[in-house]
């Protein structure tokens, strides 16, 4: 099931709501609104300043955002009426290891773990004073102010609630929940929180749908918030107060960190469900961008004629001898179709028939073969058939490689073998050559075609790992396990000048011979993943963006010597009719 945002069928489902839906009124005319807000002062963030501002905050461990959802839980379903929410949100925009040490502090601070330091479980390297805790801010800044924690994890109270004027650890969600419904209803406190962890208890490391007992935790937590929101709705003085209701997860589950390559929206354990509710707000949701549809562009050298063509400085470059493995891997756009077997990639004098080394050449009709150095093409070269001359971004593959005494080479297009399988290449013997490695034209054919993100790899990387990588772009430790493995890597986005060089520094660069046209370009191809800017991950919101919105709730103007990495959501608030 996807989004449910019925208001009727919200109160259908879940009547223990009906008091606070009657008085909260969702409608943007009501007058009957209970929560008046008064004219805003001049250092009113928010605009809604009533000189009475309180917040309830809700932490979810293991809830993903995905799976909230699907299975549209009542509450957490109706409260997105009235918010500023997402259901896209992110623990945090690493690739880093995620704990829920280090998303709790993320949320509790304003602060990531390359600030606060926090990567473990056991809080190693926190220091509240260097990275102090929205209690710890609040004591601060409002010294007569209030504030409740109320959690399961001692560790959470011990290291994030230090400065709470009170502090609870209760055995199981249920005595939270209990607990913190009486300090709502008939306490003073202006900050209340409440952590829960059932959630991730019940997930049993299967985060899904598909897990009956998840999807009953997390309906569990919905009932607890609901009743959180009616004991908030009958305090004595609410119609005196104005609320901030925060819900979110500090992390969902599953393995965290760099498998997923250069999509963080990927990596489940980040997938948050995170809600800024206040009955006033008029909805705003955040949603992921389509990371699939993100173009790749740069501005690289365009080969184009017969003369054009860059030569690498270093002879050795592109030597696999006669038993080494090796893997090449280029993305190429051809912008017309074929021509008669130009090549393009080439490490030998010239393609003529015996001249020892290899060469990627255009078969005519607009596919791409590799062949090797001997007379005759029969056991000498491979085709694949994918078609390529078609002015898009293709990912060409070539592994070098042995099985007992039997030399191979596999090659790839946009992920997909050869057609006639690995080539035998136990008889070519040593390939080795003095000619240097060039890309573009070697003077045998016109060619009209761009190369960038060449990367040579000094071992034949599995096949399963490098299809599952050969989209991604740029390459990074990040995102490649081989990073190391590198023999070069040049991307050949200079944009200017006569050189492509090697970013990892242990190769020499490419010089630019002939015409060389720099061409830029900006092209969304389903055979190329580039990396996502940081800017798509911060399109959503992120846990540390929570203190931010708490302090702006609470009327402290933020110096900018706190350093916060949180940025504020101005909420569109609707005013009742005269």
């Amino acid at each position: 099931m996807k989004k449910r945002r019925n208001l009727l069928q919200g109160i259908k489902l879940f009547s223990a709501l009906t008091v606070a839906i009657t008085t909260w009124s969702l409608s943007s005319c009501n007058k009957e609104f209970a929560n008046e807000l008064p004219e805003p002062t001049e250092n009113d963030t928010t605009n809604v300043n009533d000189g009475s501002k309180r917040v309830l905050y809700i932490i979810m461990d293991g809830v993903k955002g995905s799976v909230v959802e699907e299975i549209a839980p009542n509450n957490l379903s109706l409260i997105t009426e009235n918010s500023i929410y997402s259901y896209d949100g992110l623990a945090d925009n690493h690739r880093n290891a995620l704990t829920y040490a280090g998303a709790w502090t993320s949320m509790m601070t304003g602060l990531d773990y390359t600030v606060s330091g926090v990567t473990t479980e056991d809080f190693a390297g926190f220091n509240n004073n260097t990275s102090p805790s929205i209690f710890t801010r609040l004591k601060s800044e409002k010294r007569n102010l209030e504030t409740v924690s109320i959690s399961t994890s001692a560790s959470f109270n011990d290291h994030l609630a230090i400065d709470a004027t009170t502090k609870k650890t209760l055995a199981n969600d249920e005595e939270v929940k209990t607990a913190a419904v009486e300090q709502v209803s008939n306490g003073n406190a202006s900050v209340v929180l409440a952590q829960f962890h059932s959630a991730e208890i019940a997930a049993n490391n299967d985060y899904s749908r598909n897990n009956d007992a998840y999807v009953d935790a997390i309906n569990k937590l919905d009932t607890y918030i609901g009743e959180l929101l009616t004991a908030l709705n009958n305090r004595k003085t609410f119609h005196k107060e104005n609320w901030l209701v925060v819900v979110a997860s500090s992390k969902a589950g599953g393995p965290s960190g760099g498998p997923n390559g250069s999509n963080i929206f990927a990596d489940g354990s980040r997938n948050t469900y995170l809600a800024f509710y206040n009955p006033k707000f008029i909805p705003v949701v955040y949603e992921k961008p389509n990371v699939n549809a993100l173009p790749y562009s740069g501005t690289t050298a365009k080969y184009v004629g017969a003369g054009s063509n860059a030569t690498q400085s270093d002879p050795n470059v592109g030597n696999f001898g006669a038993d080494k493995d090796a893997t090449i891997r280029f993305n190429i756009r051809w912008d017309y179709g074929s021509t008669f077997y130009p090549s393009f990639l080439t490490k030998r004098a010239s393609f003529s028939p015996g001249v020892v080394g290899w060469t990627f050449f255009m078969e005519y009709g607009g596919t791409v073969g590799l062949n090797f150095s001997q007379s005759g093409q029969g056991n000498t070269q491979r085709v694949h058939t994918k078609y390529i001359a078609d002015n898009n971004w293709h990912t060409i593959a070539a592994r070098f490689y042995k099985e007992g005494s039997t030399r191979y080479v596999a090659i790839y297009v946009d992920g997909v073998p050869a057609p006639g399988g690995p080539l035998n290449i136990t008889g070519l013997g040593n390939i080795n050559t003095t000619s240097p490695l060039r890309l573009g034209s070697i003077g045998d054919g016109n060619v009209n075609c761009m190369i960038a993100d060449l990367a040579i790899y000094d071992m034949a990387i599995p096949e399963a790992d490098l299809l599952s990588k050969i989209k991604i772009t740029p390459i990074t430790s990040e995102v490649d396990p081989y990073y190391n493995r590198l023999v070069g890597y040049w991307p050949g986005m200079e944009g200017s000048g006569k050189t492509l060089s090697d970013v990892t520094g242990k190769s020499a660069p490419f010089n630019l011979m002939g015409a060389i046209n720099w061409a830029s370009f900006s092209d969304i191809s389903p055979n190329i993943s580039p990396a996502i800017s940081p800017s798509a991950f911060r399109a959503v919101p992120n846990n540390v963006d929570i203190p931010t919105m708490i302090y702006s709730w609470m009327n402290i103007a933020i110096p900018q010597n706190w350093g916060l990495m949180g940025k504020f959501y101005i909420p569109s608030i609707t005013l009742p009719k005269d």
